[in-house]
């Protein structure tokens, strides 16, 4: 088939949206001809990867708005800049559409569920997604939440409602011949916004290089246990709930081991004073991922308690390599881990979930037969349900079924802009 992809962000090598928009259509060309609407900045990333491969039935489609180097500066303006570069991306989209003939679009890019895709205005079954960003972090959790946090979360919560009501938005979930939602949170907000056809579906995968290297760290019984948080420092992480569950399962012959950067940096270390497990808790600041990779080699169990995310890539890595895990029951990380390989703790109040994060702690602490257990689960698991390979058989099931369908050759006519 003739695929059009729209994948404003787009970089091998990398994980979040770049990283996903990449092995995306990586996966695609492997079956169909792929165009790919793409930024300008993209160019020297993707060409030094596919010069030497020479990937066939790929091509890419670079452009820009004028000016954009100088202008989408700042979180706000990136998104400005999203969604003018949209608007363009039919324009092109639509030329290329009246000398090619495409048989799908797929809107890859951002993995945003409340910004439009303007492609879906083409006269071509349109594929929206896996988007997501409609996960929140429970209101009773918000009490423990600093200034900077609540504001955070209100201008949140109000951007969302504000572009939900965006008539572009409804339009793209209505157009949709298939709208994947990340997770069911963000599932139920594309039924809301009037798509028919909804299905959740994680487009968060591993290569088989990293699969490989991962699974090359030892499955050790060594003391003390090391539990390990890896991202941003950000409130909504939760690194706070991690820790006080730490110093609550005062567990002295263990330590904690925290990977990352961010505002919430010097409030996690006074924290961890005034918790009194200083000597137990390491910042390690931001790493490259090399180093990630063998920092979780060292460690025993990933704790991963964040409030609201759609992926969590770091749980599919330490899955990878035969970590048990311990996260919340939300979001993308609760679709990844099962009991077999870690513990889902849900998440009612704070109290609540701190206590039984020390719980899950302490179990894994004390019972190195169980750790390593959940551990060879989790890497078989990873190995047979993460990889892009087997994302990439969905994909080919799902373009087989629109191709056959009835119902998508009768896609209503276009809408011009």
């Amino acid at each position: 088939m003739k695929v059009l992809v729209s994948a404003y962000a787009c970089r091998p090598n990398m994980g979040s949206d770049p990283g996903i928009g990449w092995n995306t259509i990586n996966e695609l060309a492997k079956k169909h001809q792929v165009w790919v609407l793409t930024r300008k900045d993209n160019y020297p990333f993707i060409e030094a990867e596919i010069k030497p491969k020479s990937i066939p039935g790929l091509e890419f489609i670079y452009f820009d708005l004028p000016g954009a180097e100088y202008w989408k500066k700042g979180v706000g303006l990136i998104y400005l800049h999203y969604y003018l570069w949209q608007i363009q991306a039919y324009f092109v989209g639509r030329k290329l559409h009246n000398n090619i003939g495409f048989n799908i679009v797929h809107h890859v890019s951002y993995v945003t569920y409340n910004y439009p895709s303007f492609l879906s205005f083409l006269p071509v079954p349109f594929i929206w997604g896996p988007v997501g960003g409609g996960e929140s972090a429970p209101r009773t959790f918000w009490q423990d939440f600093h200034l900077r946090g609540k504001i955070y979360e209100v201008i949140r919560n109000l951007i969302r409602w504000t572009r939900e009501k965006d008539p572009f938005v409804s339009f793209t979930a209505k157009k949709s011949f298939l709208a994947w939602g990340m997770t069911q949170d963000t599932a139920e907000k594309l039924k809301k916004l009037g798509a028919a056809n909804v299905k959740v579906f994680s487009p968060v995968g591993l290569s088989q290089q990293e699969i490989d290297c991962l699974a090359q760290s030892s499955l050790t019984k060594t003391a003390p246990v090391i539990f390990l948080s890896i991202g941003r420092l950000l409130h909504w992480k939760g690194f706070y709930l991690g820790l006080k569950a730490f110093a609550q399962a005062n567990l002295t012959d263990a330590e904690y081991w925290i990977i990352g950067d961010g505002p919430d940096l010097k409030y996690l270390q006074a924290l961890t004073e005034k918790l009194g497990i200083t000597q137990q808790v390491k910042f390690w600041g931001k790493l490259p991922r090399e180093k990630i990779f063998q920092l979780l080699g060292e460690s025993h169990v990933l704790v991963h308690p964040s409030l609201h995310e759609s992926g969590g890539f770091v749980c599919m890595e330490a899955m990878a390599a035969g970590r048990p895990v311990i996260c919340l029951d939300l979001g993308g990380p609760a679709l990844q881990v099962v009991e077999e390989t870690g513990f889902k703790i849900s998440a009612h109040t704070p109290e609540q979930t701190v206590r039984d994060l020390a719980t899950a702690m302490t179990c894994l602490a004390q019972n190195n037969e169980l750790r390593l257990r959940m551990g060879s689960v989790a890497r078989k698991l990873a190995r047979e349900n993460f990889s892009w390979e087997v994302k990439s058989q969905v994909l080919a099931q799902t373009y087989a079924e629109i191709l056959t369908s009835p119902e998508s050759l009768t896609s209503s006519s276009a809408i011009q802009l």
